[in-house]
């Protein structure tokens, strides 16, 4: 071969290979899928931010930030769980937003009210005075300031949350990036109604939205969590703790809609021995995890890896879904129908997750949250 073809020939192979370089790195970042997540992350650790691990863990996923409401605890204790919890895991990199402190409507008054008029609540979240006897301790004392941050176990983060409000970021990064971005929204969804409000595109401009919430007839588990959808199978707390905003929500022209109930929780729970196997895992957070983790069903967890892997799903069905927001003995509570059999007042088809793998939901949560 001579000089010339040589030369032509290795500038042909640099091309080639800087062509199949360029298209390795597209595919790459096409899978990379965008998402948010919108969460009450009170910790320590715990199935809210187990959850959040789960999506920082997985290679396939850019995690564009993470807003926080008021739920199971108030959202400025819930911001410091969450930022404590990112130094721990080398992820400072992804930024926290503050959201919803209190829901549009409910109230603490009002909810004492109703319990007056309709019987005792199990669970209530930031407003649950006595903690329920479940085998699990609370990690700070009841307290009603919602600005009060009490101390943690795990300490302080040295990090700040972002200076822009939760709604303001969803609407933002959706039209920064329309059609790309999933929205997972795992306690109540009082940030997704304001920024649905905030922006009336804002729902239209995501690429689906899938929310742990609600129940429809859940089985009773072995376990204490779930003696409460005994008498009250359509009652759980996240749509409980702001039913209007959740209303709002599932009303709203979303591409595709998924949701969690309890129902296919219930069979679910993260055992004391998943803990010790963590322990002995290579992520930066999985000494937080064996010190702090505590046995709850694996809410959170379960809404991440059907989004993560819906071949997990055995059984789900598409219905129209609504909360009901009358103050009446049902407040709060899922209210659903078959796709030609509803009201007409602008419900959303949803595909409600009615069962999973349980087994392979397991190995999966435990893979993520022990690998480097």
């Amino acid at each position: 071969m001579n000089k010339d073809l040589l030369t032509l020939a290795r500038a042909l192979c640099v091309l080639i290979v800087s062509v199949l370089f360029s298209v390795a790195q597209a595919q790459e970042s096409g899978a990379r899928r965008k998402v948010i997540i919108d969460q009450d992350a009170f910790g320590p650790a715990g199935s809210n931010l187990q959850a959040i691990l789960m999506l920082l863990q997985a290679r396939d996923v850019e995690v564009l930030g993470i807003t926080v409401t008021s739920g199971d605890g108030w959202r400025d204790e819930e911001l410091s769980h969450a930022l404590r919890l990112l130094e721990i895991a080398k992820r400072t990199d992804v930024g926290v937003y503050p959201g919803a402190v209190f829901p549009l409507v409910n109230t603490q008054q009002r909810t004492k009210r109703w319990e007056q008029l309709y019987g005792k609540l199990f669970y209530k979240g930031a407003w649950t005075e006595t903690w329920p006897a479940e085998g699990t301790a609370r990690r700070t004392p009841y307290h009603a300031d919602p600005y009060l941050v009490p101390h943690s176990e795990a300490g302080e983060p040295k990090i700040k949350a972002a200076n822009e409000s939760a709604a303001s970021f969803l609407v933002r990064k959706v039209h920064e990036f329309p059609g790309q971005i999933t929205i997972i929204a795992a306690g109540p969804l009082t940030d997704i109604a304001l920024a649905s409000r905030l922006d009336p595109q804002f729902s239209s401009l995501a690429r689906e939205f899938v929310f742990m919430g609600g129940s429809f007839n859940p089985t009773a588990a072995d376990n204490g969590f779930a003696a409460e959808y005994a008498n009250a199978p359509r009652l759980e707390f996240n749509m409980r703790w702001d039913p209007e905003a959740a209303s709002i929500v599932l009303h709203e022209p979303w591409k595709k809609i998924t949701q969690i109930p309890i129902d296919p929780t219930t069979r679910t729970f993260f055992k004391p021995e998943f803990f010790t196997q963590i322990s002995h895992g290579r992520a930066p957070f999985d000494a937080y995890l064996a010190q702090f983790g505590q046995p709850y069903p694996m809410w959170d967890e379960l809404a991440v890896a059907v989004w993560l892997d819906p071949s997990i799903v055995t059984h789900s069905a598409m219905r129209l879904v609504d909360v009901d927001t009358s103050f009446t003995a049902g407040y709060g509570n899922t209210v659903s129908w078959a796709l030609d059999a509803g009201p007409g007042l602008g419900e959303r088809p949803v595909l409600v997750i009615q069962d999973v793998d349980v087994p392979r939901f397991e190995q999966m949560t435990l893979d993520l949250l022990s690998r480097p």
